[in-house]
């Protein structure tokens, strides 16, 4: 991949990537990240950018719904006390250049020079994806166990369990009978990482949300329906 960074008046620095497996210009917008622009290798930087030009008001309205999506979320600084199950975010300065982070002991250490502003979106975009990285190895370490002694406890069968950064839904359950759940469970009390994984595990008897899926998991959680609306407390990612 070929890429440039190309300052669009009104827009601001926009990622414009050559990308062979690109059938067509595609624009991305997310929140802390910049604008990308991804588009086949035979069309030119130029005529991207004229197709972009031409989508000035479309991108402008899509980076005001973001902006607003960055204002719910926390914006992390030394004085941000963020923790997730077993790890506690902690910032420190360091000499050098670039910001590193590693995850140990107990900790998600963010280390970032002192002429760097934390609050830039470009670093917290680099924070979330070590906050996810951290998601990842406990739930890794504590969802396939849990899933295991539930099924057991209430005897369903499932065929394997799936870990995957899902910001659409807490879980899902495949006709296969395999598992799937979002990294980002590890952030709910341990009693609603219980209910989704009941949830999922009921559909392996019940694959849909009829009166019978909910007789099913109201035999082993009681009330499910309540428990249920209670998830809608948490927002995934919205942190």
């Amino acid at each position: 991949m070929v890429s440039k960074k190309i300052q669009i008046a009104d827009i601001g620095s926009i990622q414009f990537i050559k990308n062979r497996r690109a059938k067509y210009i595609s624009i991305t917008i997310k929140p802390f990240k910049e604008v990308r622009v991804s588009f086949p290798i035979q069309i030119s930087f130029a005529e991207a950018e004229c197709v972009v030009q031409n989508k000035i008001d479309w991108i402008k309205k899509h980076q005001e719904k973001i902006k607003n999506a960055e204002r719910r979320h926390t914006v992390f600084d030394e004085n941000t006390n963020f923790r997730i199950k077993k790890h506690k975010l902690i910032f420190s300065k360091t000499d050098g250049k670039e910001i590193t982070a590693s995850i140990s002991g107990g900790e998600i250490k963010i280390l970032y020079p002192g002429h760097l502003e934390v609050a830039h979106k470009s670093v917290q975009f680099f924070i979330r994806k070590v906050i996810e990285e951290a998601l990842r190895i406990e739930a890794k370490n504590y969802i396939p166990a849990r899933v295991n002694e539930l099924a057991a406890k209430h005897n369903f069968n499932y065929n394997k369990v799936f870990i995957k950064n899902i910001k659409s839904r807490w879980g899902s359950c495949s006709k296969k009978g395999n598992v799937n759940f979002s990294l980002h469970l590890m952030v709910l009390p341990e009693d609603l990482i219980d209910y989704v994984i009941l949830h999922e595990l009921a559909h392996t008897m019940e694959h849909n949300h009829s009166k019978n899926f909910w007789d099913v998991l109201d035999k082993i959680y009681g009330n499910a329906k309540t428990v249920d609306r209670k998830l809608k407390d948490y927002r995934i990612g919205m942190w």
